[in-house]
């Protein structure tokens, strides 16, 4: 469909046109600011989720009192849909009546309402917000299968030897743990950029098109411009895209040899 022209207004012509729909997209005058919109969507969700993400796991992995609830606070985000946690963040994030204006006010850190969804000075960042407490699940989940198949005795003989917890965390757990990490980076990339259902359901892409990435662009094509041709195209630069960080991160990261000691 890409490489047609194939839109539901006249499904009589759907020729060939070559790099047409490609042309189109990229001179779009907003598809500068939706490929900056998509790298700050990926950059600082997956930065906020992998850390906060291994810290939980580290945390996790000791036993304590009450383990098990915060694991279920921990995982319960994993076990709904993107559109619903959109629509339960968008009525938190409400600008008249969310119950996050209204803790800020009870604070003392505004002394106004803020419209974060209507107003594209905060609208990204609260789609990002919604989509770090998302994804921090994932990590920990990842994180922590990984953290226990760490034998005792790395950690007994570093001990021994006098290594801190830092000097432990550096040396011991981080490397036996990496090829997780590199693993799970690189799924959480492909999934955060082919994730428009928060988005969609949050903003729709608004307000003016200022949290649009390219997968919510691709939707609009199909549903508004009912262009399946350019929708297509945007597919296309999509994988495209992602075919090229992914090699570049293999081959960055030396998948091949993580894990060695």
């Amino acid at each position: 469909m890409a490489f047609q022209n194939y839109t539901l207004f006249d499904m009589s012509n759907t020729d060939f046109i070559g790099l047409k729909n490609f042309k189109e997209i990229i001179s779009t005058p907003d598809f500068k600011e939706i490929l900056w919109n998509s790298f700050i969507w990926v950059a600082v969700s997956l930065f906020f989720q992998l850390t906060i993400g291994f810290t939980l796991a580290l945390f996790l992995r000791k036993s304590f009192r009450g383990r098990g609830i915060y694991q279920a606070f921990v995982f319960f985000p994993w076990a709904m849909s993107g559109f619903l946690i959109g629509l339960i963040w968008r009525w938190m994030f409400n600008g008249q009546n969310g119950v996050i204006n209204d803790l800020l006010l009870k604070v003392g850190l505004i002394d106004q309402q803020i419209p974060f969804l209507s107003d594209p000075k905060w609208a990204m960042t609260s789609v990002i917000i919604a989509n770090i407490w998302y994804g921090v699940t994932f990590f920990a989940i990842m994180i922590m299968a990984a953290l226990q198949s760490i034998p005792e005795e790395l950690y007994e003989a570093a001990d021994i030897d006098g290594a801190n917890k830092v000097q432990q965390l550096v040396k011991i757990t981080i490397p036996y743990i990496m090829p997780t990490l590199l693993s799970t980076i690189l799924l959480r990339v492909i999934w955060i950029l082919n994730f428009p259902d928060l988005i969609y359901s949050m903003t729709n892409g608004g307000p003016a098109g200022s949290t649009h990435i390219l997968s919510t662009f691709m939707i609009e094509k199909v549903i508004y411009a009912q262009d399946y041709g350019q929708a297509g195209a945007v597919g296309v630069i999509i994988i495209g895209l992602l075919l090229m960080f992914a090699i570049f991160f293999l081959l960055v990261t030396n998948y091949r040899k993580a894990g060695d000691f």
